[in-house]
């Protein structure tokens, strides 16, 4: 499974160390929060964040993008160091256009579904999507409840990976027991925060843990 360390929850006085150290215990993928404060009612993490990561490793980035017009900021999140960009089709009017211009940049282009989007809307643009990522709490904010009825979301999408060929990932509330429960699902990454990873110890034995699921 890809464990992915939600980087709005590390240490931002020490960032490049926290990074270091992650990349060291093995993480997969560091996972950027950029919030604008009207998509979402929060502001989290901007592009010098990602810059301070992407120079502490090689590891690849996403940027989580809960940002009206996010085709506006592609250039900008490319630019700092991202790998893999998620989008919200609530927060683009042309998704499928702006998905294949994140594919055109080079990157992974990733599709964001929120608790109350319903996955029949969005099924068309899972063909430009190479990573799915299922909200299983409302986005915005760390150490919410998970939500349970998007659970049948996951099944859903899990069901449809083989034939439009994307990573199912989850992000929110994703403690141990519920990555064991979610990965037999078929998920396939999952967003650590303070559910799993962060106050839970040293890196390295709570990734083994999770590993070991």
């Amino acid at each position: 499974m890809l464990l992915c360390p939600s980087m709005m929850c590390a240490d931002f006085g020490a960032l490049r160390e926290e990074t270091q150290a992650l990349d060291a215990a093995g993480v997969d993928i560091f996972h950027c929060d950029i919030m604008d404060g009207t998509f979402v009612p929060n502001i989290t993490m901007g592009l010098m964040d990602v810059r301070a990561i992407r120079a502490a490793t090689n590891k690849p980035i996403d940027c989580h993008l809960m940002v009206e017009n996010p085709s506006q900021k592609i250039d900008l999140v490319a630019d700092a160091g991202a790998d893999i960009i998620y989008i919200h089709p609530e927060s683009e009017r042309y998704m499928v256009k702006t998905l294949a211009a994140i594919r055109d940049k080079g990157l992974k282009a990733g599709l964001v579904i929120n608790p109350d989007t319903s996955v029949h809307t969005i099924q068309e643009m899972l063909n430009f999507a190479d990573y799915v990522m299922v909200m299983t709490v409302n986005p915005g904010f760390a150490g919410q409840q998970f939500i349970e009825f998007t659970t049948e979301k996951i099944k859903t999408l899990a069901s449809l990976k083989e034939r439009y060929g994307f990573v199912l990932t989850i992000d929110g509330a994703c403690s141990p027991e519920r990555i064991e429960r979610l990965h037999a699902l078929g998920a396939d990454g999952f967003v650590l925060g303070t559910s799993a990873l962060f106050g839970h110890g040293p890196y390295t034995e709570a990734l083994a843990k999770l590993r070991a699921l």
